[in-house]
């Protein structure tokens, strides 16, 4: 088993969910890796932004491993694991990480795999790849925001006719509908999600996180609200070392060294 992890200059993670065998389906083992990865990503001062994607040609995430749920590995011995909703957070169900991210979606993106894209930031994808909420062809429903995040990123119909048809869209589509950034060759989809990785790195984290939250939040709160916490934000990131940094960096007419302090 395998979800692999790796640290590039710049502050940038790569994890790579490495099971092209099983179309980098997730079994309850490879959830919990994952789960493990993303609490790094989340705590790691060292860590500026990720980028996710799956291991080969085919598949960047098929969904959750069905051959495990068809043999009853689910809720029936216990029922309370239910309300157990802090356990094996996920990017995608309860873990906030501010840092942005990336995804580069490498093939089939399916189910779980959808969840997991919809919580990212930035979205490079290769001409193969399929975007599906496919859970109602299996008699199951689209959990972790799968039902929550595509209505806030799609029309309303197409939201609607993904989740109860289960047919997918391809990337053209998807790119149309501004689901995603943009289409690269799949020989190049790497260098792509790395060099948006590295523009976005190159800022100061404190500001990038910042700038994410209240984005975030923005779907959640009334202007209002949204215009006044921003204030306080701002006034917050003035007073950072990287607050001086950048204007002083700006007048001086060189390139900022931004610290995260």
């Amino acid at each position: 088993m395998a979800i692999d992890f790796e640290l590039l200059d710049d502050g940038i993670a790569v994890i790579t969910i490495n099971r092209p065998e099983k179309r980098n389906a997730l079994d309850p083992a490879h959830f919990a890796l994952l789960a493990d990865a993303w609490e790094r990503v989340r705590d790691d001062d060292a860590i500026r932004v990720a980028i996710i994607t799956g291991a080969g040609d085919k598949a960047f995430c098929a969904g959750g491993d069905l051959k495990v749920s068809a043999a009853g590995q689910g809720l029936e011995g216990n029922k309370s694991a239910i309300w157990n909703s802090r356990r094996n957070l996920m990017l995608s169900r309860g873990l906030e990480i501010w840092k942005p991210i990336i995804a580069a979606v490498n093939g089939h993106c399916l189910a779980a795999g959808m969840h997991m894209m919809m919580a990212t930031d930035i979205r490079v994808a290769s001409p193969n790849a399929m975007f599906g909420l496919t859970e109602v062809l299996r008699g199951i429903l689209a959990t972790n925001g799968g039902t929550q995040r595509i209505m806030r990123q799609l029309p309303h119909a197409i939201a609607m006719e993904m989740v109860l048809t289960g047919q997918p869209l391809d990337a053209e589509t998807a790119l149309r509908y501004g689901f995603i950034n943009r289409i690269v060759p799949l020989d190049q989809l790497m260098d792509a999600a790395i060099e948006s990785a590295r523009k976005v790195a190159a800022n100061a984290p404190l500001a990038l996180q910042a700038a994410k939250e209240m984005l975030l939040r923005s779907r959640d709160m009334s202007l209002s609200d949204g215009i006044r916490m921003e204030t306080f934000v701002a006034q917050f990131l003035h007073n950072t070392e990287d607050g001086k940094e950048g204007p002083r960096a700006f007048s001086e007419k060189r390139k900022p060294k931004f610290t995260g302090r």
